[in-house]
């Protein structure tokens, strides 16, 4: 795949010539279509959503509720009043977690999660449960990063009020069974939240297949603006959440003692919607659409296994999480024994190999791995196996001049 020339931040000048960049999991480039439907809408069409009846105010309004359409029909949602818009996955799944779960949950009551999660899918929880009483229960893994259903017997269990998990871990790369966990939740009327940030770029996502009651993603890691997030709710549990936000938009009446909300999906929308960075969002999922996401799957994973044989060749590599194609989506989690992982990172990024090196907000996890961080290396549309040899000489760099 060829996409570089859609994304004029990697284009090859002086400036970025000799970057490679691998840092992809924590954020991508912009391509072209989206720089340009932002730029479309802040020189020709910008103007307050939902607060004008002028003709300039009732364009941007139906751009903004296109650009909902557009990503209802990327996840395959039935209704676009089912999209809420948010500032971030982060804030989507703290939306459910404190309109949702809190008021539901007591003592003795569990949410689970995964060891694998990402702060920002086990803080939310961890805090509702200390608030109210009830129990964080975490599904552990199998040796090669994989969940391991069978140390959550209690998993369904009577006093399961949600389960919250990652389609893809953004540390080891591991490709989460949500559909089958979700599936297994329903036919005991567990609700199920996945956290799809990791694999929105990348996998199929389609919340019937799921069967999900809630998934968040972000625009930002699937070659969209900074700053835009989204969360699916099933029509019932859309109706059963309370705003996390109250202000302006979001509104029916309001009264001195007493106020009462908007329809959703604009109950949830407090305030001045982001209208530039939905139409860049909306841009982005049209962009992976045009190029297929089972395409960009065979390319992502393809480009993946050769980095993964690559690096276990090299002596004193060891590589974190599953080896078998098709549990790992795009992301390879490292060390080099004996070096600290910001050392790797230092003298790649010296090499214009840009990785993350860290805990990648994931403690509990590595705390389980024994390590303090590992040295992440991640990959998009516009990567291609130049990048993958930066990436090896980079170690075998840092294996000659640490070890």
């Amino acid at each position: 795949m060829d996409a570089q020339a859609d994304f004029p931040f990697l284009r090859a000048d002086r400036h970025t010539a000799s970057l490679h960049y691998l840092d992809n999991a924590a954020t991508t480039q912009k391509p072209r279509q989206v720089i340009d439907a932002i730029v479309e809408c802040y020189t020709r069409a910008y103007a307050p959503v939902h607060r004008g009846l002028y003709p300039l105010a009732a364009l941007a309004t139906e751009n903004y509720e296109t650009a909902r359409r557009r990503l209802a029909r990327f996840i395959s949602a039935s209704s676009s009043s089912s999209v809420i818009f948010t500032h971030s996955a982060t804030e989507s799944i703290n939306m459910v977690a404190e309109g949702w779960a809190r008021s539901r949950l007591g003592a003795g009551d569990q949410i689970w999660v995964s060891r694998l999660e990402h702060h920002s899918n086990f803080l939310p929880w961890q805090r509702v449960c200390l608030q109210t009483g009830a129990e964080l229960r975490v599904i552990e893994l199998n040796p090669d990063g994989t969940l391991n259903l069978h140390s959550a017997p209690d998993l369904f269990g009577p006093r399961t009020r949600l389960i919250a998990l990652t389609h893809v871990s953004n540390a080891l790369g591991v490709i989460n069974p949500v559909g089958e966990v979700a599936k297994a939740a329903i036919g005991r009327g567990i609700p199920v939240l996945v956290d799809a940030a990791q694999s929105a770029a990348h996998e199929e996502l389609d919340v019937n297949d799921l069967g999900c009651d809630f998934l968040a993603f972000s625009a930002h890691k699937m070659y969209g603006p900074g700053g835009a997030g989204l969360l699916y709710a099933k029509a019932a549990r859309m109706a059963e959440m309370e705003p996390l936000l109250l202000g302006g938009g979001m509104v029916d009446e309001v009264g001195d003692v007493k106020s009462s909300w908007a329809p959703p999906p604009a109950r949830f929308e407090a305030g001045s919607p982001n209208l530039a960075d939905a139409i860049g969002f909306a841009a982005a999922a049209d962009y992976i659409s045009a190029i297929g996401m089972s395409v960009i799957n065979t390319f992502i994973r393809d480009l993946t296994d050769c980095a993964l044989r690559s690096l276990q060749s090299i002596p004193g590599v060891k590589v974190y999480g599953p080896s078998e194609q098709g549990q790992r989506a795009g992301i390879i989690s490292f060390n080099l024994e004996g070096v600290h992982p910001h050392d790797v990172a230092q003298i790649a990024g010296e090499m214009g190999v840009a990785l993350r090196a860290g805990h990648h907000c994931c403690q509990p996890l590595m705390k389980t791995l024994g390590v303090a961080g590992t040295v992440r290396a991640s990959f998009a549309i516009y990567n291609n196996e130049s990048d993958v040899e930066a990436l090896v000489s980079a170690v075998r760099r840092a294996l000659r001049l640490l070890l």
